[in-house]
C-alpha cells in the first residue's frame, strides 16, 4: 500500500538555470494542499550543473528524489526511470522548461477523482501564436494522424503535464520515443482517458531540444504504436493477412501459366512467371513471420509471467440510469416493473381477462330467472280473466 498520495516526475536535461524556480513554484502548490507527495527529477546526462542544482535544492525541497543518468538516454528513458520509482497513488509528469505550471496540477487531480479517469491530459492553450506555420501546422498535423491510428482522441499528445494512475504505469514499459504515446499505450489495458485544458508559458531559460527531425521519430514510433496496439497478442493475424494476400494472386497466377504450358505454349521467358514465384515466395515468407511471432509473444509473456490482462477494483460504482416508469395500467410500465419482456405481461394479462368473463354469468342467470319469474306472474293474469269472462257468459 502506498504511503504517498502523488509522485510528480520531471524529466531535465541541461536546465540548471530552472531548477530552483521549477523545485520552489512545485513546492509551493503542493504544501498548499493536503497531498503527501514526492518530486523525482531525473538528470538525463545533463553537462550544464543541473545535477549540482539539483543536489543544492534537496535541502530546502525535502521532498525531492534526483535521479542521475550517467549518459543522455532521452525523455522516455527519463520518464521511464521515474515510472520505476514513483511510490505515490497518482503520477504526474511535467516538462522541467518552466512552460508546464504546476498550478494546474490540483485541477488535473480534482478533475480525475470527479470523473474517475484512469489518465488526465493536459491540453495547452494559446500556444506558439507567433509561429503557427512552422510549429502548430505540424502539430495539429501530428495530433489529428496520432488520433486517427490509435483511436485515442487526444488534442495535444505533446504536452508532458498529465496524470495516470499508479496501477496502470507500473505495467507501462515504453522505448524509443514513445513517451507521447502514453495514453495510446495504456489504452489497450482499457485505461479511461479524460483532458483539461491548462495553461501554457513561454521558455524562460535555455534553448528547446526538439526540432523538425522529431516528426520522422515520431512517425515511426507511430507505426510500432499501432502494431503494439492491434496485433501484439495476435501476431499472425497481421502477418497472416499480408502473406494470404500475396500468395492467393501468386497461386492463381501460376494456375493459370500451368494450364498454358499443358496447351503448348512456352511459359519459360513470360515476366508473368516471375512474377507468380515471386508472390508465392512472398507469402509463405510472411506466415513463417507470422509463426515466428507467435512464438516470440509467448516467450514474451510467459516466462515473465506477463498477463494478457489487468483487472481493477471498483470502490464507487457507477449506478445504471433510472428508465421513466409510465403511468399504471400500461402494459410497458408492468414491463418496467418486471423487468420482463411485453410478451410475458400480455401472457398473465390474458387469464385475468378469462377470470372475469364467469363472474358475468352469474347476473346473466339472474336476468333469466326474472323473466322467468315475471312470465307466470303474466300466465295467472290472463287465466285470471279467462275466468272471469267465462262466469260472465255463464
Amino acid at each position: 500500500m502506498s504511503k504517498l498520495d502523488l509522485s510528480i516526475i520531471v524529466p531535465m536535461y541541461n536546465e540548471a538555470e530552472s531548477v530552483h524556480k521549477l523545485v520552489t513554484e512545485v513546492q509551493k502548490v503542493m504544501n498548499a494542499t493536503k497531498l503527501k507527495w514526492e518530486l523525482i527529477c531525473v538528470d538525463d546526462g545533463s553537462q550544464d550543473g543541473t545535477s549540482w542544482a539539483l543536489e543544492k535544492m534537496k535541502a530546502e525541497c525535502p521532498e525531492l528524489k534526483p535521479v542521475y543518468f550517467r549518459r543522455n538516454y532521452g525523455q522516455t528513458a527519463a520518464m521511464q526511470a521515474g515510472f520505476d520509482v514513483v511510490e505515490g497513488k497518482i503520477v504526474a509528469t511535467m516538462d522541467g522548461d518552466l512552460q508546464n505550471d504546476p498550478a494546474d496540477i490540483p485541477k488535473l487531480i480534482a478533475h480525475m477523482e470527479e470523473t474517475k479517469a484512469d489518465i488526465v491530459t493536459g491540453w495547452r492553450q494559446n500556444r506558439w501564436q507567433d509561429s503557427k506555420l512552422i510549429r502548430l501546422l505540424p502539430s495539429r498535423t501530428a495530433n489529428w494522424l496520432i488520433a486517427k491510428m490509435t483511436n485515442v482522441h487526444v488534442h495535444d499528445n505533446g504536452c508532458s503535464l498529465k496524470i495516470y494512475r499508479n496501477d496502470l504505469v507500473q505495467h507501462l514499459k515504453m522505448y524509443g520515443e514513445q513517451h507521447r504515446f502514453i495514453p495510446a499505450l495504456l489504452s489497450q489495458y482499457g485505461a479511461k482517458i479524460e483532458e483539461v485544458a491548462v495553461s501554457y508559458r513561454d521558455r524562460e531559460f535555455g534553448e528547446s531540444k526538439y526540432g523538425i527531425s522529431r516528426t520522422f521519430r515520431v512517425l515511426v514510433d507511430l507505426i510500432t504504436v499501432k502494431f503494439l496496439l492491434q496485433y501484439l497478442h495476435k501476431p499472425m493475424h497481421a502477418f497472416g493477412m499480408l502473406g494470404m494476400s500475396l500468395l492467393a494472386p501468386g497461386v492463381v497466377l501460376g494456375f493459370y501459366l500451368t494450364l498454358l504450358k499443358l496447351a503448348g505454349e512456352s511459359i519459360g521467358n513470360r515476366p508473368l512467371l516471375i512474377l507468380a514465384v515471386m508472390l508465392m515466395l512472398m507469402g509463405v515468407m510472411m506466415l513463417a513471420m507470422g509463426v515466428l511471432a507467435e512464438l516470440i509473444v509467448r516467450i514474451y509473456h510467459e516466462p515473465t509471467g506477463r498477463k494478457l490482462y489487468l483487472t481493477r477494483d471498483i470502490n464507487d460504482p457507477v449506478k445504471p440510469k433510472s428508465r421513466p416508469m409510465p403511468k399504471k395500467g400500461d402494459v410497458a410500465a408492468k414491463a418496467v416493473e418486471t423487468d420482463k419482456p411485453d410478451e410475458v405481461v400480455e401472457e398473465k394479462k390474458k387469464p385475468k381477462a378469462k377470470a372475469k368473463a364467469p363472474a358475468k354469468k352469474p347476473a346473466a342467470k339472474k336476468a333469466t330467472t326474472t323473466t322467468a319469474k315475471k312470465t307466470p306472474a303474466k300466465k295467472s293474469a290472463t287465466a285470471k280473466k279467462t275466468t272471469t269472462k267465462k262466469a260472465t257468459k255463464a
